[in-house]
């Protein structure tokens, strides 16, 4: 899989990001003045509201860069946010005929013969299709020290592909368009607003007169908008991008090493930490109680990013706690906060949030964090029991109880790299976990559970997600899902689902437990941008997809603007089938979905397949043991089988 991994341009990095980090002050009570900015809670959906003036032909989609009087810059996915994948569309959504001939598809390690259709066949029952399938890119990607062990790995620094697959989120561009007396302007309801309501960050739809003016300029709610009811783990995007604080407000600071036990430590003030750990000291807490409580408090990106407002604050020095309980009311109140240089071991602690952005423990800008049998429970929104955020981190976690009940609120927001072993985590309000970007999550021996809920903003339902917010929380690249042992429940929907990133799965010897619709077992597509979401047509996934020693059910769904590896190996075994789905690929694209069997493992058939490649050299039935059919495109028979069941593929080795 080819992917570029790249940072957000300037004109994006400067928004789409919610949410912020507790900050502190002086172990001898001190007052030092915050210099956080207030952050903007303005999630952004493009306006569905048609008017006379608006045209979807017309339409450009982006981010406010610059504005004046007369002009606005927007910067723009490629395709100006409406951008299409290069090919021809199905007649619809099943893929009806379509006689384009797509390029042949190179060699691939698995066949020699391997080809991806870059339309769909003509229908998911597997159809003729007389179209020649198209190229599927190499998959040349190189080790990377964060996959986990017997993982596929993917080469975060390559190019992406232009056939289809996840976009190039670099390549981003600018449009300059004129302001006339004429144009309308629109705030995210639809209701008429005023030419001083828009900035610079925020993100807009504008729609073009016949002389290229804007029409209307309407503010979304889209602006790289994250999944799980409202936002998980990180705010809401489209805030103004606060900037770290030269100073905290905190109750008690430690500056130089100290050791303190048997001690109460309480904090009321607006925007303030109980406790701040900073100029390198060392200092140790034991049997500590600790509470913040605050009315007027703020939250927001200051305390996402920056610490502002958490109960116990590191940013530069080495925090021990033990047998602490930890208690926050007020927003922007996370239980303990690792910043920067802060690096803080927590150990036998309760930690209890209220409030909304108050994740439980939490790491950003590179902040260090293990912990040991924790019990934690956060109440508010974007807040995840196990949270990071921008600029990222290291977690460590071992053991204990972590739950989740807002919305928005996964048990693991990861925006950094995070390793998790012998825990119960659970969210009763949102998806169990949310990756973005170029970080990853290793569970081992843990107990995951997923509710989310329905949000029309949705294409679907999942319980863990892998995909690219744009909102700048996290680096573009690889996200990295592994679990080796323990279970997954899904109280809702379908299990996982990437798009508009690259991504990898790896399971083994997980106990997934399905929610009653179970709608998928892994859905990699294009999305439909209700939450800016990459551009319409051009923000499919790239996606591998490792079954190691792994029972599993549940449809695998793909489309051709994404590129998808399944492999199943050492005695997996997959109840399902393979659905093209193009709903969200524009007018489509030459991606691809293949799969492996290796010679241990057992597709067990529930459904007619469409596939790309399909190399087997293992076993391939239904339910009831019959032979199924697989076919070419082309109308070749491979196999002749017994079963109702067909698999139609582009290339087939056995």
């Amino acid at each position: 899989m080819k992917y570029q991994k790249a940072l957000l341009c300037i004109a994006l990095a400067g928004t789409l990001i919610f949410s912020g980090c507790g900050s502190t002050n002086n172990s001898t009570d001190t007052d030092n003045t915050i210099g956080t900015s207030s952050s903007v809670e303005s999630t952004v959906e493009a306006s569905t509201e048609d008017t006379d003036t608006k045209s979807d032909e017309n339409a450009i989609m982006g981010m406010i860069s610059e504005i004046t009087d007369s002009t606005i810059t927007v910067a723009t996915m490629p395709g100006g946010g409406q951008g299409e994948a290069q090919g021809n569309p199905p007649d619809d959504n099943n893929g009806g005929d379509n006689g384009s001939a797509p390029a042949d598809k190179p060699d691939s390690d698995n066949n020699d013969q391997g080809k991806a259709p870059g339309n769909p066949p003509s229908d998911n029952n597997g159809s003729d299709n007389n179209s020649a399938p198209a190229d599927k890119p190499d998959s040349d990607g190189t080790e990377s020290t964060e996959t986990p062990d017997n993982q596929p790995s993917g080469d975060n620094n390559s190019a992406p592909s232009d056939n289809g697959g996840a976009p190039d989120m670099g390549n981003m561009s600018t449009e300059t368009i004129n302001l006339t007396d004429s144009t309308i302007y629109y705030d995210k309801d639809g209701n008429e607003t005023t030419l001083s309501t828009l900035s610079e960050g925020t993100m807009v739809t504008i729609t073009l007169d016949d002389d290229g003016n804007a029409a209307t300029v309407t503010i979304s709610d889209n602006a790289g908008g994250q999944p799980g009811g409202n936002t998980p783990g990180g705010g809401a995007p489209g805030g103004s991008a606060s900037s770290q604080p030269e100073s905290y407000n905190a109750v008690t600071e430690y500056t130089e090493d100290t050791e303190v036990s048997d001690a109460s430590f309480s904090s009321t003030g607006s925007d303030e930490n109980a406790i701040l750990v900073s100029n390198g000291a060392n200092v140790t807490l034991k049997n500590i109680t600790l509470d913040r409580t605050s009315s007027d408090s703020t939250g927001g990106d200051s305390s996402s990013f920056y610490g502002v407002g958490a109960g116990l604050l590191a940013t530069d020095g080495t925090v021990s706690v033990d047998n602490a309980t930890i208690t926050t009311d007020s927003a922007g109140g996370a239980g303990i906060f690792s910043y920067g240089n802060g690096n803080v071991t927590v150990s036998d602690s309760t930690i209890t949030t209220t409030q909304d952005t108050s994740g439980g423990i939490h790491v950003a800008g590179g902040g260090t964090l293990t912990a040991k049998n924790l019990t934690v429970t956060t109440n508010g929104e974007s807040s995840a029991a196990i949270r990071s955020d921008r600029g990222g981190g290291t977690m460590t976690v071992d053991g204990g109880s972590y739950t989740s009940n807002g919305t928005g609120s996964p048990a693991v927001y990861c925006t950094a790299d995070i390793s998790i072993s012998n825990a119960s985590l659970t969210a009763n309000g949102s998806e169990a976990v949310c990756i973005e970007g170029l970080n990853s999550l290793k569970l081992t021996d843990c107990d995951l559970t997923g509710n989310i809920p329905e949000n029309e903003q949705n294409d679907c339902n999942w319980t863990v997600i892998l995909y690219q917010s744009m909102s700048g929380d996290s680096e573009v690249g690889n996200s990295n899902f592994s679990m080796t042992g323990g279970s997954l429940i899904s109280e809702n929907g379908g299990m996982f689902y990437t798009t508009n990133t690259e991504s990898t799965f790896y399971l083994s010897g997980v106990d997934l437990n399905y929610s009653d619709s179970n709608d998928f077992l892994l859905k990699c597509t294009g999305n439909s941008n209700a939450r800016g979401w990459g551009s319409s047509g051009a923000n499919g996934a790239d996606c591998e997809f490792t079954a190691d020693s792994q029972t599993m059910a549940g449809k695998i769904i793909w489309d051709s603007i994404s590129q998808l590896d399944v492999s199943l190996k050492n005695k997996s075994t997959w109840t399902g089938s393979f659905v093209q789905d193009e709903s969200n690929a524009g007018n489509g694209g030459d991606g691809y979905a293949d799969l492996t069997v290796d010679s241990s493992s057992t597709w067990i058939v529930d459904g007619d397949s469409t596939l790309s490649s399909l190399t087997c050299k293992g076993t391939i039935t239904d339910a009831d043991g019959n032979t199924v059919t697989v076919k070419s495109t082309d109308g070749t028979t491979y196999v002749e089988g017994t079963s109702d069941y067909t698999i139609t593929v582009s290339s087939y080795e056995a």
